[in-house]
């Protein structure tokens, strides 16, 4: 038994030598530690930090055969110096005889840093580096995005600049047409008892319901219920639409509704306009195209310049408000040619389409705030037209003439409201079928069956000849 343990023993300790000789040999290779307890954490490597060892190549010599071994010579030769270490063969970086792959695996290998481009004097713009190439081309899109920026706000700021220059402009357009024709002394201030649209004498002659719309009420006159005024401006606080005016120009309008009463106005259709405007309304306008056709100039009397055109229901009505006065101030040659460049256009009818059957309605261009009494003329044609028509009473031939034209276009009116309710009862019918169609279509068979059945009974029932029944006496 004891000779047993002392074997084992001896055994273990055998083991525990072998162990300990191969934990030195490995501790002596070149580079490596020897490792250490697993208890400790091995902290990770930092590639960018760590530099890798000089790599060297070792010459083993090999040792020295007992039987080739040569004794000394007492006396040595002296010999040549060795050669510099320069002279000796360099060490490839490329191959190494007895370079070993799992000595080094893992550590980082050591790039080498990149040489700067060289640029030579003749080398070309297409041979240059792309990394130097590359740079430059970031300052354009910088410079880019910023351009963007700069230009959008430069556009906000304009913007609102115009906005309240244009703005301002309208105002003192529409205040300075006031200024000339509405105040103490002015053309209707003399034709009409109450100017503005408030009852007070401070209430204001104007009514601003937008940046480019001016209102102006007058009433107080005899033959009109009242004069409604219109001023319609370019839209100057809007820099697009500034900006378009300057290709397709137009001009800044104002037009004047009277309302004439009903007893003071006779029968009349008539307008004066330019030629290619004229065309446009008698197209447009339903009473002229009813009732009124363009009117040639007579012979023997002056008529309206050549840039016009009559339009009237009758020559009878077109020459008894084509007056002298009138050619003399404004439709004339001579005086349109001077007074009538701002003059658009005029329109007189009893069967105005609107709650207002009887009207005159006046269109004239505004001119600049500081040439307003170049429409002084055009303006006076208002209250002139107003009095004329007042006191206008047609020929009997004539009245005969319109009162059938009327008539005629009552008939006509007559039967189009007709034609126009047969139409909706028509569409009624068809959307009432199109719905019971629908609904039938969402019945089940048996619904189905049970309606048809009560449809046939009462189709029986209604073919079915009446009898009548009495009581025997």
């Amino acid at each position: 038994m004891k000779k047993g343990n002392s074997l084992s023993f001896f055994y273990l300790l055998f083991l525990l030598s072998l162990l300990i000789t191969h934990v030195f040999a490995d501790s002596h290779f070149e580079g490596f530690d020897a490792e250490e307890d697993d208890a400790v954490e091995e902290e990770p490597l930092d590639h960018h930090s760590i530099r890798s060892p000089p790599l060297t190549q070792s010459e083993s010599q090999p040792a020295p055969d007992p039987q080739t071994q040569v004794t000394p010579d007492p006396d040595p030769v002296p010999t040549s110096d060795p050669p510099p270490q320069s002279d000796l063969q360099k060490p490839s970086t490329t191959t190494f005889e007895y370079w070993d792959e799992d000595e080094f695996e893992g550590l980082p290998v050591e790039q080498p840093p990149p040489e700067p481009p060289k640029v030579t004097e003749t080398a070309t713009p297409n041979e240059s580096d792309p990394t130097t190439t590359s740079k430059p081309q970031t300052a354009p899109a910088s410079k880019k995005s910023f351009t963007v920026e700069i230009v959008c706000g430069s556009f906000l700021i304009a913007f609102l600049i115009n906005y309240f220059t244009g703005k301002r402009e309208n105002e003192n357009l529409a205040l300075a047409w006031a200024a000339k024709f509405a105040t103490k002394g002015s053309i209707f201030e003399k034709n009409f008892s109450l100017l503005g649209v408030g009852e007070g004498d401070d209430s204001p002659l104007l009514l601003k319901e937008g940046q480019t719309v001016f209102k102006f009420y007058a009433s107080g006159r005899r033959y009109c219920q009242g004069l409604l005024a219109t001023m319609e401006l370019k839209s100057r606080h809007d820099l697009i639409s500034r900006l378009f005016n300057m290709v397709v120009p137009c001009k800044d309008e104002i037009s004047f509704e009277v309302y004439m009463n009903d007893e003071s106005m006779d029968q009349v259709i008539f307008a004066v306009a330019k030629k290619k405007a004229a065309k446009g309304m008698q197209k447009e306008i339903r009473d002229l195209q009813r009732f009124a056709g363009l009117v040639a100039a007579p012979s023997g009397r002056k008529w309206v310049a050549e840039e016009l055109s009559v339009i009237s229901e009758s020559k009878e009505v077109a020459g008894d408000l084509i007056t002298e006065a009138v050619l003399e101030q404004v439709f004339g040659d001579k005086a349109f040619e001077k007074y009538g460049k701002d003059f658009i256009s005029m329109h007189f009818s009893d069967q105005h389409p609107g709650t207002h059957k009887k009207m005159l309605l006046f269109k004239f261009a505004l001119p600049d705030a500081n040439n307003m009494a170049d429409m002084t003329r055009l303006v006076a044609l208002v209250p002139y037209y107003i009095d004329l028509i007042g006191r206008y009473k047609l020929s009997s031939q004539a009245r005969s003439k319109t009162e059938a034209a009327r008539a005629k276009a009552a008939q006509e009116a007559y039967k189009e409201l007709q034609n126009a309710r047969q139409e909706a009862l028509q569409r009624k019918k068809m959307e009432r079928k199109k719905m019971l169609e629908e609904a039938e279509a969402k019945l089940s068979a048996e619904a189905v069956r049970k309606k048809e059945a009560k449809e046939r009974a009462r189709q029986m029932k209604k073919a079915m000849p009446k009898m009548k029944m009495t009581r025997a006496q």
